[in-house]
């Protein structure tokens, strides 16, 4: 039924999404991503607010347990409808707890911490603030966008860099940067 009519008729309407990584993944299943340049929920705002009209049908916004709040609100500021629905929860890897600690025995306090997601914050800080005890200020923390490094300083963690856009290229020149011996 998807290849021989739906996939069609959901290509008619528009597939937003906010990076690369779901852009290929909604390829894959035949729909045309935009959007993709983004990168976050703030700026995604501001692509479909340019494209789409106040008061015309509701978008469909597949999303998770722990999304934000930006980008229903500021659609619904500026009268584009959205039907959120949660399609998954975001949980701790059972053994989260466990490699951190391997890690930490084998390697010692790592000089750096790269976090991906709000999520990663919330489930691996504690573990990292325990392993470190007290040197955990000499642990540089590095984030992937502005919502993980507001996470991260929400958690009381000074975040040393975040990466421009969310791609292993802007985060590395962010690393270098802050690495840099005048930022040190």
């Amino acid at each position: 039924a998807w290849s021989k009519s739906l996939k069609q008729m959901w290509n008619i309407k528009p597939t937003y999404v906010v990076g690369k990584a779901t852009a290929s993944l909604v390829e894959e299943i035949g729909l045309i991503p935009q959007g993709e340049k983004s990168g976050n929920a703030e700026k995604l705002a501001e692509y479909i607010c340019s494209r789409e009209k106040p008061n015309s049908s509701a978008l469909l916004f597949p999303c998770g347990a722990l999304r934000r709040e930006v980008l229903p609100t500021v659609l619904r500021e500026k009268g584009i409808s959205l039907e959120s629905l949660t399609v998954y929860q975001t949980t701790q890897h059972p053994d989260l707890q466990e490699s951190l600690s391997s890690y930490f025995s084998q390697q010692g306090i790592p000089a750096s911490v790269v976090f991906f997601s709000p999520s990663g914050v919330k489930f691996c800080l504690q573990h990292i603030q325990k392993l470190s005890g007290d040197l955990i200020n000499q642990v540089k923390f590095a984030a992937i966008g502005p919502s993980t490094a507001e996470a991260a300083e929400a958690a009381g963690v000074a975040v040393s860099c975040t990466a421009g856009s969310p791609t292993p290229q802007e985060l590395a020149a962010a690393i270098h940067r802050a690495l840099q011996p005048q930022n040190r």
